[in-house]
């Protein structure tokens, strides 16, 4: 679990890099601000909710930040889907990180799963 957990942190932490660059430059080279400000604000809420998700207080805590990430993952898909098929952005850069969102999404969901099925294992007495 503690791989899973910094895999997901590295990649969450990379996809972060990569909306804040699209941010970047759909703000200063194709004056987009609206949608883009939706992404990045999703998009690097992502790893924060799942470094937090590490400091969790109990599995309920972690499960519970967890699926905050796995919320903000899917919402920045959807403004991502929203920036390609208004033309603001090509379908390369749509699908760069359409991909690496979907990959993060189903991290999430495992480390979820796995600690649930942890959880309601009986305890040895």
């Amino acid at each position: 679990m503690n791989e899973k957990k910094s895999i997901l942190k590295e990649y969450s932490f990379e996809f972060a890099l990569e909306v804040i660059s699209m941010y970047k430059t759909l703000a200063t080279d194709r004056r987009e601000f609206v949608i883009s400000k939706q992404l990045l604000r999703s998009g690097t809420s992502v790893g924060a909710n799942i470094r937090e998700a590490q400091n969790a207080q109990s599995s309920a805590d972690f499960i519970h930040k967890l699926y905050i990430s796995q919320k903000e993952c899917d919402e920045s898909l959807y403004w991502l889907e929203l920036l390609f098929h208004s033309k603001y952005i090509q379908e390369t850069e749509f699908n760069e990180l359409a991909i690496k969102a979907n990959s993060i999404l189903k991290m999430i969901k495992s480390a979820i799963l796995t600690t649930k099925q942890k959880n309601s294992k009986p305890k040895k007495p």
